[in-house]
């Protein structure tokens, strides 16, 4: 069993910053790519930022310059850190990571619950 416990979420002024956290957990052989992903009401899910194992970071054009995405892969924990928060950044943020649970297994997708963000004065 995997899990993914995402944390950091909150209220914030237009301008601030918040910094969310994503641990992983449970039966994990290797991970992949990771990324934070975010859903405003209303709205389909879509990426914000995705680090691969190896490779170069992808932003959301949105984001861009705002938002920085790392991770820490001896504790497998994603990190998203978020700076000159807008009202339109108001989502549930969820972490995302592809993670094989033995050496047999391929790579499957799994998802956090998801952390509220609200950007508001």
């Amino acid at each position: 069993q995997v899990q993914l416990v995402e944390s950091g979420g909150g209220l914030v002024q237009p301008g601030g910053s918040l910094r969310l956290s994503c641990a992983a957990s449970g039966s994990i052989f290797s991970m992949s790519a990771m990324g934070w992903y975010r859903q405003a009401p209303g709205k389909e899910r879509e990426l914000v930022a995705r680090i691969p194992r190896r490779g170069s970071t992808d932003y959301a054009d949105s984001v861009k310059g705002r938002v920085t995405i790392s991770r820490d892969y001896v504790n497998n924990t994603l990190y998203l850190q978020m700076n000159s928060l807008k009202p339109e950044d108001t989502a549930v943020y969820y972490c995302n990571a592809q993670i094989a649970s033995s050496w047999r297994e391929t790579f499957r997708d799994y998802w956090g619950q998801g952390t509220q963000v609200t950007v508001s004065s």
